[in-house]
């Protein structure tokens, strides 16, 4: 699929079990099952073939959705991080303080 440049090709691939792969993979089978149901055949007996064919290409198009999600977050990630090393005055670090220096001393009250 082209739909992700070259420099998006080095990231690692996503998993095979994923939100969008699970999600669409959900929908192309319950089309199946919606068309069998509006056709009047027993919905979960009679094809099984196209059930089977509609919730592998939900799962693929799930797929390559997760790739270019990764791919758009990170392309977001490096570029937020160039900016923030080409404008370091904007992003001073702020001093560290202790937790005993944010909560309040305890009295317990008898």
């Amino acid at each position: 699929m082209g739909f992700i440049p070259d420099e998006g090709k080095s990231l690692a691939p996503p998993g095979i079990v994923n939100r969008n792969s699970v999600w669409l993979s959900g929908v192309g089978w319950f089309s199946a099952m919606l068309q069998n149901a509006i056709n009047h055949r027993p919905p979960l007996k009679s094809g099984v073939h196209r059930q089977v064919l509609l919730a592998t290409i939900g799962w693929f198009i799930g797929y390559h959705i997760t790739k270019y999600e990764n791919y758009t977050y990170a392309r977001l990630d490096r570029d937020m991080n160039e900016y923030i090393k080409l404008h370091p005055e904007r992003f001073e670090s702020k001093e560290k303080k202790t937790f005993a220096e944010i909560v309040e001393p305890f009295h317990p009250v008898r």
